[in-house]
């Protein structure tokens, strides 16, 4: 039997570290065994810290902090979800999904305004000035994390995560998806000679882009197939990454402003 060998890609750890970075739409969910049903709790701020700990901005008022206050010892289980939805209008948005569970706890204003002002420190948000006005901080203590991605699912331990780092191009990602997907159609049209021919002719789209390679969406009539395209060898900056790209078209020669990626 013929091993099917599938192109290098970023580590579990590493892939749910940059969807942490990306910080896209989070909600936090009931676990498998809260009685009190299955309502979507949408936070007013959300933030996964490099460690998988969350902290999430609450009105005072909500119902989760009064029942986080009545639970035992003050910690209420309870899942986060937090999801990477591609930086271009593809028609199924969600590029993966991590789940992290663990006990969320209300925070002493201390406790609270501290935290706060480590998040400004990454990630400034004038949503944390209305802390202790109207807004309560809670953390989710991490107990275990799920990725799912067109990888797989892969289960993780805190520590592991916490000792993954985010893809280097995780900063620019989205600019320079943009910028193929509006400004260079035709590169996207030479990138499909690395597409399986029984897929071509969809719609090809640029998907996602790591230190490993490229991924193109090709949306077709009998559903959506993802494809990585695989470099020669992982990228670190800038300039190897245009260098690949460049191999990946075909056209050693293809101006560098063409394709440029700016950090």
């Amino acid at each position: 039997m013929t091993e099917i060998r599938r192109p290098p890609a970023p580590s579990p750890a590493e892939r749910a570290k940059t969807i942490a970075v990306r910080n896209g739409p989070g909600a936090l969910l009931p676990t498998a065994g809260d009685p009190t049903g299955n309502d979507r709790v949408v936070p007013e701020l959300h933030h996964v810290h490099p460690s998988g700990s969350v902290s999430v901005l609450l009105p005072d008022d909500h119902p989760l902090l009064t029942r986080t206050r009545e639970a035992d010892r003050g910690e209420l289980a309870v899942v986060f979800e937090l999801a990477d939805h591609a930086p271009v209008d593809l028609r199924e948005p969600i590029r993966g999904l991590l789940w992290i569970t663990g006990w969320l706890r209300h925070l002493s204003p201390e406790s609270a305004r501290a935290r706060a002002l480590s998040i400004a420190e990454t990630r400034p948000d004038p949503r944390l000035l209305d802390l202790g006005h109207g807004l309560s901080l809670l953390r989710l203590t991490p107990a275990s994390l799920v990725l799912a991605d067109a990888e797989g699912t892969h289960s993780l331990r805190p520590h592991v995560f916490n000792a993954a780092a985010p893809d280097p191009f995780t900063g620019y990602e989205s600019g320079w998806l943009r910028h193929l997907e509006t400004d260079h159609a035709d590169v996207v049209g030479q990138l499909a000679r690395h597409i399986p021919e029984e897929l071509r002719g969809g719609r090809i789209r640029p998907l996602g882009l790591d230190q490993f390679g490229l991924r193109l969406r090709v949306e077709s009539g009998d559903g959506d197939h993802d494809v990585r395209l695989a470099f020669a060898k992982p990228v670190h900056s800038p300039a190897q990454l245009s260098t690949e790209l460049r191999r990946l078209v075909g056209c050693p020669f293809l101006a560098k402003n063409q394709l440029r990626v700016q950090p």
